[in-house]
């Protein structure tokens, strides 16, 4: 692949192939950090990743059982924080991410 098709794929001005993923990343990782900061410290360190998904539903990725179980319990709390950055969202998943 020729170094001007590669530029043309990265391209930092928001025109490039992978601009759309890029931009997706940078909205989910924005996400789990506001997800993060409404949330107890102990727990906010566990936060993985998150995700709102089509019809509403927020997924919260954490990184133990025992974590998810807790994280739970903060289903308001995730609403409103994934709320307030501006997602519509209805309800709360949380899963726990494979080692």
């Amino acid at each position: 692949m020729s170094a001007r098709k590669i530029n043309d794929l990265i391209n930092p001005n928001g025109t490039g192939d992978l601009d759309a993923l890029v931009r997706r990343a940078r909205e989910l990782g924005a996400l789990a950090s506001a997800l993060a900061r409404a949330l107890p410290a102990d727990l906010a360190a566990d936060v993985v990743a998150a995700n709102v998904r089509p019809d509403g539903e927020l997924v919260v990725v954490c990184r133990t059982p025992a974590r998810a179980a807790r994280l739970r319990y903060e289903d308001r709390t995730l609403l409103a924080a994934a709320s307030s950055a501006g997602e519509n969202v209805n309800r709360v998943t949380v899963r726990v991410a494979r080692p």
